[in-house]
């Protein structure tokens, strides 16, 4: 038997499981760490504990599955994007990473914007946004607040990168990370020269890793110090893994041009995998094989959806019974007895990028329950990913299949309305893993087991169950839809008004 060690490197712990050929995951243990939040939006984390994480998450996998050492053939993981680390010659962090989340570098950010640089077409077709998340921004933000780090950092990198150089050696940038986030273009001369030279730091392309590497790829070996720290051997092979979501994508299954990869939790992420490449308003990318060699990656997001769910409980004295409003809110028809909810709650991330959009309740009546707010809001933030399934037709991307991963995929109704308000089916596969078991078909294609990424995912990951599109609620939603759509505008005039 083969077996690969997959992480998962999150925003609030890291979490090593050990899988074999056939997706079984044989052990998994989770160690945290630490966030540290400061004025101005600041989220900061050690990249020390990051490294101290892996190595106790990796040794207690190994106790737990009773394997030896040398039975691990390759390892990949999957970690946060956008979190940004200056390192010094030796390697060592000069300051605190800046966490995914940090977006001090606002200011920054609009100055990537106002180049006009021929890379923004990647993001609304140089619409914008750029966040003030991306890698660019930050590592401009510390050339211009800590001039003395900047100059002394020999790699500007992200987490990713940050433990591949700890268990290789390797100064090796994931593709997955820098065609997304950092204007990187695979296919169009790699790195965004014109676009940093305009921001007036050209010495940055020295500072990032000299080698980009894609999903799949052997990086190289473990170093015997990195092997003692995480109780493996130097046979063991480091295959190059990337961001969690796009990660996510592997492990969900989703690999097939017209698949459409939807990541719930706080927020809701779209991913779409095309043959060709194309850009338009209302939607980011297309990047090309950051996930799959000689396939493209669109890209939608809705900043707020569970956490409405969230928001809900706290609205209501956080006494609420989900099971119950569940219950109680399939009996309902199709929109909520004349709710309608706009899912803006904290901004638009696509179709609109109107960050000061916002969310409203539509329809009240005294006759109204909390079920139907709960139902509502379930519908809201369907019809918003709908607003970007629209946005990726018109750009000329069409979904026919959605398959879901994470928190949501419990609610039985929520896949249910999601599949009526797009008019498609909704597949959800058996593991709910999708970042850390992609590393793993990732660490076992680069092992030789698989000519493809693709066969890997035929033979790891399990089917589950789908959920078709029900014709009558369909109709139904339809003419719903005409009225949600109607909410932005209406409300956009108001506010500004």
């Amino acid at each position: 038997m083969a077996y690969f060690l997959a992480a998962d490197g999150g925003t609030e712990s890291l979490r090593a499981r050990i899988y074999d050929l056939q997706g079984n995951c044989v052990a998994s243990h989770a160690e945290p760490y630490e966030t540290v939040f400061s004025a101005g939006t600041r989220a900061e984390q050690r990249p020390e504990d990051w490294w101290t994480s892996l190595c106790k998450a990796t040794r207690a996998c190994m106790a737990e599955s009773g394997l030896k050492p040398d039975q691990i053939e390759a390892m990949a993981y999957a970690t946060t994007s956008c979190t940004v680390v200056a390192l010094d010659d030796d390697g060592n962090p000069l300051r605190p990473a800046l966490l995914w989340m940090d977006v001090r570098a606002s200011s920054e950010a609009e100055a990537v914007l106002a180049t006009g640089d021929d890379r923004l077409k990647l993001n609304s077709n140089g619409r914008g946004p750029v966040s003030a998340e991306w890698m660019i921004p930050k590592a401009l933000w510390i050339k211009r607040n800590e001039p003395e780090i900047y100059d002394k950092a020999a790699t500007i990198c992200e987490y990713q990168d940050y433990l591949t150089l700890r268990l290789t050696g390797e100064r090796c940038a994931a593709l997955n990370n820098a065609g997304l986030r950092w204007h990187y273009a695979n296919r169009d001369g790699g790195w965004a020269k014109s676009l940093v030279t305009a921001l007036g730091m050209p010495d940055l392309i020295e500072k990032w890793p000299s080698r980009v590497a894609a999903p799949g790829e052997v990086v190289g070996n473990l170093t015997a110090q990195a092997a003692e720290a995480l109780g493996l051997t130097t046979a063991t092979k480091l295959v190059q893994g990337g961001a969690d979501a796009l990660i996510g994508m592997i492990g969900l299954g989703v690999a097939r041009p017209g698949q459409l990869c939807l990541i719930t939790g706080s927020s809701h992420l779209q991913f779409g995998v095309t043959e060709k490449p194309f850009h338009a308003e209302g939607m980011w990318g297309a990047y090309a094989d950051i996930v799959y060699p000689d396939l493209y990656i669109v890209e939608g997001g809705q900043t707020s959806t569970g956490s409405i769910i969230n928001w809900l409980k706290r609205f209501t004295g956080g006494e609420l019974d989900f099971e119950a409003l569940n219950q109680k809110a399939a009996l309902l028809p199709p929109g909520s007895e004349g709710l309608v909810i706009q899912d803006h709650f904290q901004g638009n991330r696509t179709p609109y990028t109107d960050a000061l959009s916002r969310g409203a309740v539509t329809g009240l009546t005294l006759a109204h329950e909390p079920h139907h707010v709960f139902r509502a809001i379930m519908e809201g933030i369907s019809f918003g990913t709908r607003t970007i399934l629209d946005a990726f037709s018109r750009g000329g991307y069409q979904a026919t299949e959605m398959v879901a991963g994470g928190g949501a995929t419990n609610s039985a109704l929520w896949m249910q309305i999601h599949a009526d308000t797009a008019g498609i089916p909704v597949r959800i596969p058996a593991s709910a893993d999708g970042p850390s078991l992609g590393s793993a078909i990732l660490a076992a294609h680069g092992a030789g087991h698989f000519a493809t990424i693709d066969e890997g995912i035929q033979a790891m990951v399990k089917p589950g169950r789908l959920v078709e599109p029900d014709p009558a609620a369909m109709r139904a939603y339809d003419e719903i839809y005409q009225k949600y759509l109607a909410l932005y505008p209406a409300l956009k005039g108001a506010l500004e008004g």
